[in-house]
């Protein structure tokens, strides 16, 4: 005897959501004039002076240059990261996330671990220890501390979305 065989397929709003948006990139040129997008973008080119004037030098043979370069390197890399989804809107395709939370806890965690990076990185500048890497690591310190006060003020304006999001 004929066996009949029915085969019932479904799709989730997730997949019909994720097609059906994916087609174009958006770009969002705004992001770059708000005070998060313009702190985010003082965060990348300080950051990156921060750990290339401290990989310039023989940072290796002290431990504590190594903490500083992988708190400015990680956090750069991530910076970018989130950046390239702000200015693509990536965020409005992923709903099931949430970004604010997100963005809060990574500026905190940043601004938390570069203020250790940044004070480390000062207390370990002497003329003592190597007197040509002296500069290279003073400025790194600077700007480390810059960095630092961008961070804070990028956790401060997540904060302030996070709780509006709450209170909705």
């Amino acid at each position: 005897r004929p066996r009949s065989h029915t085969v019932t397929t479904t799709s989730s709003s997730f997949t019909a959501n994720l097609s059906a948006s994916s087609s174009t990139l958006a770009y969002d040129r705004e992001f770059l004039r708000t005070v998060p997008g313009l702190l985010m973008v003082t965060e990348i080119v300080l950051g990156l002076l921060v750990w290339t004037l401290i990989a310039g030098t023989e940072y290796f043979l002290y431990p504590a240059f190594g903490w500083v370069m992988f708190v400015a390197v990680f956090y750069w890399v991530l910076t970018v990261f989130f950046l390239i989804i702000y200015m693509t809107m990536t965020y409005t395709r992923i709903p099931q996330v949430p970004w604010t939370m997100v963005g809060l806890c990574f500026n905190g965690s940043a601004f938390v671990l570069y203020l250790i990076a940044a004070i480390v990185d000062a207390s370990s500048v002497t003329k003592d220890l190597d007197n040509h890497n002296y500069n290279s690591w003073a400025a790194s310190s600077f700007f480390a501390f810059v960095v630092t006060s961008c961070y804070a003020g990028n956790t401060y304006f997540s904060l302030i979305s996070w709780r509006s999001r709450t209170l909705q």
